[in-house]
């Protein structure tokens, strides 16, 4: 259950619940409030009536706005790590693994909670928490691909990682593009093409240091 479903669950006011399930509650009412109006626009106010509590009970999970906001900034920066870290150990055909991270990215925005708009659209990047999370995430995800791209090449450390930036950076700008250009073109299609041109560059690069021989489908 998504933090937005146990939201939706435990809205009446009145209803007692244990301090974890109060939280995420919250997390999820913050995050449709956050989505739908960006942080500036929210209000302590808004996030307590979405959830159906009062104000103080917010405040006794979450000392301020800004908190509340890093929380659920913690948490969705988490899910699109493991999420690229899942796709990348999925298999080890080198062209199903891009394709798998890929989509890890379309699915990620395509979510429809939306909390890729704070990770990727946040109002909030002038303020360093907020900066320095973001761009941790995008650093440990261009690691983790970085080091399956070392390991399966001749490429150095930091040739690996220059690739690994781009591969990560083209496929959250592309699906975010294909959200919100509402595309005709189904998810599976849009990361089929995208594959195919992150594919006719990666591929070219030697399997191992000694053979010379371009990486092919099964690794």
């Amino acid at each position: 259950m998504t933090a937005i479903e146990q939201t939706e669950a435990a809205r009446p006011r009145g209803t007692r619940l244990p301090r974890r399930a109060r939280r995420n509650q919250l997390l999820g009412a913050a995050q449709e409030v956050f989505v739908a109006q960006g942080y500036h626009s929210a209000a302590m106010d808004d996030i307590a009536e979405r959830a159906g509590v009062s104000k103080p009970v917010l405040y006794q999970h979450f000392p301020g706005k800004l908190e509340l906001y890093l929380a659920l900034l913690d948490q969705h920066c988490e899910a699109l790590l493991q999420a690229v870290r899942t796709a990348l150990a999925s298999t080890t055909d080198n062209k199903l693994r891009v394709e798998a991270t890929m989509d890890a990215y379309f699915a990620y925005v395509e979510d429809e909670g939306g909390a890729f708009r704070l990770v990727f659209e946040s109002d909030l990047t002038n303020e360093p928490a907020v900066r320095e999370r973001v761009d941790r995430v995008s650093l440990q995800c261009a690691e983790a691909i970085s080091d399956v791209i070392a390991e399966d090449t001749n490429l150095s450390k930091d040739e690996s990682m220059l690739l690994a930036v781009g591969l990560g950076g083209v496929s959250q700008v592309v699906a975010r593009y294909w959200l919100s250009s509402e595309s005709a073109i189904p998810r599976d299609k849009a990361v089929a093409l995208l594959t195919s041109l992150a594919w006719r560059g990666i591929a070219g690069f030697p399997l191992h240091p000694s053979d010379g021989q371009p990486i092919t489908d099964g690794g």
